[in-house]
């Protein structure tokens, strides 16, 4: 569970019970509020470094009003816009660009109007089922306890024959999720990675043990669920560590329908300067000329690893997982 050292309102939070529930209580445990009118975070401007790291300890409580959903492709529909911001502090994190200057986690106490309007968009692509990410700019397990969004989200789509809900996490507190009335219309996926690579880069998150160990509560609980491995890397002893990991599940869940997304590690010119900011002594490998350039479906270019890499990257994980899972079980390989 995340614990803010502060907590900033937007002034129109206040106006909804969850808001004002959510300041007594941080009020009661004397952490820091501050109230303006648009949940403005001030921070040091001139040190990168600690305004990223008091941007991690600070939890904004806003509303999201009318604004449009983003789409999610190629997982899903759209965004389903509860969270953003995580408190996991992983060096390799696309967030580092996206939200490089506002790092902060950010919740929504308006999730009745984003839920209807969910309903919305979900209505205008009738009799199609319309698939929503509650996760695609965040990490919302730890501030789930504060909003209780996600298990909102579960029960109302769970109820609507034309609606499906996903979200990952690197995080195992799934205790709110137990029990809701989801109907097989939710999947939960864990983002999982070998030991050696949690260990050097994935700060502030729980092992893969206790993702692998959430996981499994919650497949009881008759939910889908699914594994992201991401990023791979490619470093000495890099299959030994993954087979290890592939070992864990494969004990926890042969037999059974689950799902693999597999992700290699890639990097921008633009996150790689941002993460050498924050993170000075990084050992990310990234270096370009180890890597192939290739434009992103964004527009912007990135360096992956080369071809010969990647294919055996692929050739490893297709292997694996098609023997213990069966050849279904991989969405994708990228």
């Amino acid at each position: 569970m995340f614990i803010p050292q502060k907590v900033v309102f937007e002034e129109k939070a206040l106006g909804f019970s969850l808001g004002q529930e959510l300041f007594n209580n941080f009020k009661k445990q004397g952490i820091q509020i501050e109230v303006n009118k648009t949940g403005r975070v001030n921070g040091p401007k001139d040190d990168a470094v600690k305004k990223f790291f008091d941007g991690k300890r600070t939890l904004v409580v806003g509303v999201k009003g009318n604004a449009k959903f983003q789409s999610c492709k190629p997982s899903a529909h759209y965004q389903l816009p509860l969270v953003s911001g995580c408190m996991g502090m992983c060096e390799y994190c696309y967030l580092n660009t996206q939200l490089g200057k506002r790092p902060y986690v950010k919740i929504y106490v308006d999730i009745d109007n984003i839920l209807n309007k969910a309903f919305e968009y979900a209505s205008e692509r009738l009799p199609y089922v319309t698939i929503f990410e509650g996760s695609a700019t965040s990490d919302p397990i730890p501030v789930e306890r504060y909003t209780h969004g996600l298990s909102k989200a579960i029960e109302a789509f769970g109820s609507n024959d034309h609606t499906a809900f996903r979200f990952v996490s690197k995080y195992s507190d799934v205790e709110p999720f137990i029990g809701l009335n989801h109907n097989n219309h939710t999947t939960i996926r864990f983002s999982i990675n070998s030991q050696e690579i949690i260990k050097r880069y994935e700060h502030g998150t729980d092992s893969a043990d206790k993702r692998i160990e959430a996981a499994k509560k919650v497949k009881v609980d008759g939910y889908d669920i699914g594994f992201l491995i991401a990023p791979i890397f490619i470093y000495e002893g890099w299959k030994n560590d993954y087979s290890k990991l592939l070992d864990k599940v494969k004990a926890e869940f042969q037999g059974e329908k689950i799902t693999f997304e597999i992700i290699t590690h890639r990097f921008t010119e633009r996150a790689k300067n941002n993460i050498l900011t924050i993170y000075k002594d990084s050992t990310l490998p990234m270096n370009e000329e180890e890597r192939k350039f290739k434009y992103g479906q964004f527009g912007y270019g990135k360096y992956i690893y080369k071809d010969d890499d990647m294919r055996e990257v692929k050739e490893f994980f297709a292997e694996r997982i098609n023997k213990d899972f069966g050849e279904n079980s991989i969405l994708y390989i990228v």
